[in-house]
C-alpha cells in the first residue's frame, strides 16, 4: 500500500514550485518585452514564418535524413565485428551533424549585407577544415580500436556463457 504522505507535496514544495513557475513566467513575459522592442513590425511579421519554416525543415528534411543514416548504419553494423566500431562511427557523424547545423547560417549569410565586417572570415573553408578534423579523428580512434582488439573475441563469436 502507498504512503500517503509521499502522495501528497508539502507545503514548502508547492510553495517552491509555485515561485519556479512565477519566476518562469516572469522571464518569458521579460523575454517576450524585449523581443517586441527590439524588432520592427516587419520583422516580427517574418519570425512566426522563419520558426515555422524550421520546424518544416526539421521533419521534412533533417528527421528523414538522420533515420535513413541511423537505419543504414545498424544494417552495416550487423557483419562480423562491427559491432564494436559503430559507437565511433556514431559520435563522428554526430559531431558532423552538430557543427554542421551551427555553421549553416554563417555559410549563407557570408558575404551579404551592408556591413563587410559582420561576417568577414572564410566561414566555409574553415567549416571544411573543421568537418575534415572530425573525422581524421574518428578515423583515427576506428584505427587504434582495430589495432587493439582482437578480431574475433569469444564476445563476437557467441561464444559466452556456455553457448
Amino acid at each position: 500500500m502507498k504512503n500517503e504522505t509521499e502522495a501528497i507535496p508539502s507545503s514548502a514544495a508547492r510553495g517552491g514550485r509555485a515561485a519556479l513557475g512565477a519566476l518562469g513566467v516572469g522571464f518569458g513575459l521579460w523575454g517576450g518585452w524585449l523581443l517586441l522592442q527590439s524588432l520592427s513590425f516587419d520583422a516580427l511579421i517574418r519570425l512566426p514564418l522563419w520558426l515555422g519554416g524550421a520546424v518544416l525543415v526539421d521533419d521534412f528534411l533533417l528527421v528523414p535524413i538522420t533515420l535513413a543514416a541511423g537505419w543504414l548504419l545498424t544494417r552495416w553494423s550487423a557483419g562480423p565485428d562491427r559491432h564494436r566500431i559503430v559507437g565511433t562511427v556514431r559520435t563522428t557523424g554526430l559531431y558532423v551533424g552538430i557543427t554542421t547545423l551551427i555553421a549553416i547560417p554563417l555559410l549563407l549569410r557570408q558575404g551579404t549585407g551592408a556591413n563587410p565586417t559582420v561576417l568577414p572570415r572564410d566561414y566555409l573553408r574553415d567549416w571544411l577544415l573543421l568537418e575534415a578534423t572530425i573525422i581524421v579523428t574518428g578515423v583515427a580512434v576506428l584505427l587504434v580500436q582495430r589495432r587493439f582488439t582482437f578480431s574475433r573475441s569469444r564476445a563476437s563469436s557467441g561464444d559466452i556463457g556456455g553457448r
